[in-house]
């Protein structure tokens, strides 16, 4: 007679509470004479007022019309374009840190901010460090996005036996890493999957998976209901069919072009038309080597060869028939490399298209659509104050004059804080490494 296996140990929770208060910038200030793109609600507004109090936007209307307290500062945009803070829904910025090693500045937060991206998901960080960072951002103790994240991947080696194989595992993400998101990453088949919805159903998480250059499996994954599917399809055009499929079930779809499925990367277009390398905000906020590392010998590729204009087409069919679209930089080049994906998104449709994805798309897209993605009273004040109009020409969104995350307002190309108060950026580690470096 077999043995029976040995009865499984229940195992002990001891909980660490350590508390310390959540950074509130105080005090009033008052943007006024810009144009705000505020894609929520009040749609676009010529010459406007919008007030920020204690971190959050209190509300936004034509110059002169909003009841603005005594005492808050007041600067003029005239001439400036503002936009909500860049939201991306597809980031890897844990891949250039040293695992275990929590750093004071950390740069890959400190390039995405320069660059605006004031918020985003890390979908698949392979350890638990940027939940260390996201809870300093949140305390002020460095300049940070709201770096959300699913933590470490659910794989296949996971091996899931049932659902409530799947819950017990689901539930110490929940309560353990506090997230909200997690990511399925080829995590088995396709009952095995099943098994991970129906779990995170029961949790209240959002589960998103990846599209693995196999349109048969993403089919699935929006049938079985996924929240999201990462990396674009892998074949183009996509047509009626699965466009309506895509934006009926509301899966948000983040095609990640600068890693383009079906062709060559559109990042090698931008770092062969941009010469990032000698651009001196990159070099500010980038490691010299890393720049060395990803912008020398890059593939050269005649430009028709590129398919993502016709990938971004059809992702912008499916926001158009009423889906969700977000910008995803894939982590490729921090900062700058969310605008390039951004741009090439936008080349298969229209500026304003593009800018939906990057902002209150994507703030939906990863399930914060109430705190982020538009210029709405309540909101966490993240904003970009441009000096050129994105709507005119999308490579705008690059012409930068400020940064604001969480109501405190940056010089984007130092990161020295301007309000509430005046405070410089220390200089980072890698300063005066490398030739022309900062």
């Amino acid at each position: 007679e077999a043995e029976a296996e040995p009865e499984e140990k229940d195992y002990s929770v001891f909980h660490a509470r350590v508390e310390v208060p959540r950074d509130n910038p105080a005090g009033s200030l008052l943007l006024t004479g810009g144009t705000a793109i505020t894609m929520g609600e009040a749609g676009i507004v010529e010459n406007a007022d919008i007030l920020i109090t204690d971190g959050k936007f209190v509300a936004v209307g034509p110059k002169g019309s909003l009841d603005v307290p005594r005492g808050a500062e007041v600067r003029d945009m005239s001439g400036k374009f503002i936009t909500p803070g860049f939201v991306d829904t597809h980031g890897h910025w844990r891949n250039w840190s040293r695992n275990g090693v929590i750093e004071p500045h950390f740069w890959p937060f400190l390039a995405n901010v320069a660059y605006g991206v004031t918020s985003g998901l890390d979908v698949q960080t392979g350890t638990t460090d940027i939940f260390a960072y996201q809870d300093m951002v949140e305390a002020g103790r460095i300049i940070g996005m709201r770096a959300w994240s699913t933590g470490p991947g659910v794989f296949s080696d996971n091996g899931f036996k049932d659902k409530d194989h799947a819950l017990n595992t689901l539930r110490r993400y929940k309560e353990h890493y506090r997230t909200k998101n997690i990511k399925a990453y080829i995590s088995g088949n396709r009952k095995q999957r099943q098994y991970i919805i129906q779990a995170s159903k029961e949790l209240g998480i959002m589960p998103t998976t990846e599209g693995a250059l196999d349109l048969k499996l993403d089919l699935t994954h929006i049938q079985d209901g996924f929240a999201g599917n990462e990396h674009n399809y892998p074949v183009f055009p996509l047509y009626k069919d699965v466009i309506d499929f895509n934006a009926k079930t509301g899966i948000g779809y983040t095609p990640t072009l600068l890693v383009t499925y079906g062709g060559p990367w559109a990042e090698n277009y931008f770092f062969t038309t941009a010469s990032p390398h000698d651009d001196a905000k990159v070099n500010q906020f980038i490691p010299h080597f890393v720049v060395d590392g990803r912008t020398k010998r890059v593939p050269w590729v005649r430009e028709e060869e590129y398919p993502f204009p016709r990938i971004a087409a059809s992702a912008l069919d499916i926001q158009r028939a009423g889906g969700y679209v977000g910008v995803g930089s894939h982590g490729q080049f921090q900062g700058l490399g969310y605008h390039w994906e951004l741009w090439a998104l936008a080349s298969g449709g229209t500026p304003m298209e593009a800018l939906r994805a990057a902002t209150i798309d994507g703030a939906h897209i990863i399930g914060h659509e109430q705190e982020v993605g538009s210029i709405d009273p309540g909101k966490f004040a993240d904003l970009v104050i441009l000096d050129a109009n994105p709507l005119e020409d999308i490579a705008n969104t690059a012409a930068i004059h400020r940064v604001m995350m969480n109501g405190r307002l940056y010089n984007d190309d130092t990161l020295d804080q301007l309000w509430p108060e005046e405070k410089a950026l220390p200089p980072l580690w890698f300063h005066g490494a490398g030739p022309d470096a900062p």
